[in-house]
């Protein structure tokens, strides 16, 4: 259901960006949107959120004023640009679809995930 892929591709260094996009449906798409990730060992946690308009946004404490989540309705995509790059953001990042049109922050209301995408920050 998700096309999903790393913009920039290649390992990225620490301070570096990358920029990642999600595809889908438009169905799926007319919900709040979520990037998500998971390091090694470590539980799945929301990154970022967006509702259905794009008016409204959340980060993690983690990586705000770093990344920037956007949305563009025309095309059904979705895309997380990330900025100064640390060796933690290490993760595979997932985007999900949620079943509400504003931002939530529970993991248990997104339903629909696509594959992940590997990034890999080195120091």
């Amino acid at each position: 259901r998700f096309s999903c892929r790393r913009l920039g591709g290649g390992l990225a260094q620490a301070g570096g960006s990358q920029r990642l996009s999600c595809a889908t449906s438009g169905r799926t798409f007319s919900y709040a949107m979520g990037w998500f990730r998971q390091a090694p060992g470590k539980e799945r946690e929301l990154v970022a959120a967006i509702s259905s308009n794009g008016g409204s946004t959340y980060y993690a404490d983690s990586v705000k004023g770093r990344f920037t989540i956007s949305r563009d309705n025309a095309e059904n995509t979705l895309y997380l640009q990330m900025n100064s790059l640390k060796p933690e953001d290490t993760a595979v990042y997932y985007c999900a679809a949620s079943t509400r049109v504003g931002v939530t922050v529970s993991t248990r209301e997104y339903v629909t995930w696509g594959t992940g995408t590997l990034v890999t920050v080195s120091s």
